[in-house]
């Protein structure tokens, strides 16, 4: 990969049970974290799993923690507030909010992959009043106003 478009992110481990955010394909977004403590998810039930780690982010850059594809699909987990979000100034642990949304209790082992983190370069931005604002084609359609088809 280009050294241009890498980053450094400064990992901490905090437990034993920590494990460096790996990709599952060379070309993955996503890399995969993992549990650092058994958790038992009910069926509506949510938790905030630890992954042990803490991150230094570069400025500019935060990191968006999103759903497994499989999780979802399989057992009906996902990320509550997905993406959650890592600010560059967070030094905190990585805790993911799972929550089970299917008709079985998910068990979690130490070392499960439960979510992918994605690092993503934000532009700083500056919010202003204004008066009115430029029209466009689409206006204030929102919400299913396209239709299905």
């Amino acid at each position: 990969m280009d050294e241009a478009m890498m980053a450094t992110v400064l990992v901490q481990q905090l437990s034993v049970e920590a494990q460096l955010p790996e990709r599952a394909s060379a070309l993955a977004a996503g890399w995969d974290l993992r549990a650092a403590a058994a958790v038992a998810l009910a069926p509506g039930g949510r938790a905030l799993v630890p992954t042990g780690l803490a991150v230094a982010l570069p400025p500019g850059y935060d990191l968006q923690i999103r759903p497994r594809s499989g999780l979802a699909l399989r057992h009906g987990v996902t990320v509550l507030n997905a993406p959650g979000t890592i600010d560059p100034d967070y030094r905190g642990e990585v805790k993911v909010l799972l929550i089970n949304l299917g008709e079985a209790l998910f068990h979690i082992a130490v070392g499960d992959r439960i979510a992918q983190a994605v690092l993503v370069r934000h532009v700083e931005a500056h919010y202003q009043w204004a008066e009115s604002l430029p029209l466009t084609q689409r206006g204030g359609g929102g919400f299913g106003h396209t239709g299905v088809r």
